[in-house]
């Protein structure tokens, strides 16, 4: 993943001065969380850009080798599955290219937020906890920790918003709290919401992220 993902880019009304970077699940696209960007109700004057990368299209295993955007192939269904490492490792290079993008654009990494959906979510939990300076946030969303992580002394103190709907059938909520679980065990402190809902998002919880980003994004 040498060249820069292809992505879709909301600018806020005036100079964006903080951006999140919002990776979706299996098989969507950067288009899935565009909508959500006026639900969000962030304040007047938080100028925040949303980046939302399209993943690679690749062949899942689980789905027939089907070619399907994917950030990373699904080996197997099981909780406990084998993960495609180098998959979720390439993933993350390409989000450090983004983060580092949006520094070159003048974004502070202090001032950038990594967000994402189930497979998203994997990404990046990835890619922002082994980032080498210091980040805004994470956010994940009804998604798991697919491989343990080394986090870097930067985002040692990172703050971490984790949503999870208790009704899953897609990820089941034993593996959101399972990587609340390990954030807690490296010495991170997660806040952790769930939602009655299935493998997807709600208008409550899209509420409540606008409210964290207010406020890890606050001046």
């Amino acid at each position: 993943m040498s060249e820069l993902l292809k992505c879709v880019e909301i600018e806020p009304a005036g100079d964006a001065t903080a951006t999140v970077i919002w990776l979706h699940g299996l098989g969507a696209s950067g288009n899935d969380f565009e909508p959500i960007v006026p639900e969000l109700q962030l304040p007047a004057g938080l100028d925040v850009r949303f980046v939302f990368p399209h993943a690679p299209q690749i062949p899942v295993t689980v789905n027939g080798g089907m070619v399907m955007p994917a950030w990373y192939d699904i080996l197997a269904m099981d909780i406990d599955r084998k993960v495609d490492e180098a998959g979720v490792l390439a993933s993350a290079d390409a989000v450090d290219a983004l983060i580092e993008r949006e520094i070159q654009r003048g974004i502070p990494a202090e001032r950038i937020v990594i967000a994402g959906f189930s497979q998203g979510g994997a990404v990046a939990y990835q890619a922002a906890l082994r980032y080498p300076q210091q980040l805004a946030g994470l956010l994940t969303l009804s998604t798991y920790m697919a491989m343990l992580v080394t986090p870097s002394t930067a985002n040692a103190s990172l703050p971490v918003l984790v949503c999870h709907g208790s009704q899953d059938p897609m990820v089941p909520e034993v593996l959101g709290r399972r990587a609340v679980d390990t954030l807690t065990s490296l010495g991170y402190q997660p806040e952790y919401l769930t939602y009655p809902m299935e493998h997807m998002v709600c208008l409550e919880q899209i509420r409540d992220i606008g409210q964290w980003l207010s406020k890890v994004l606050s001046d």
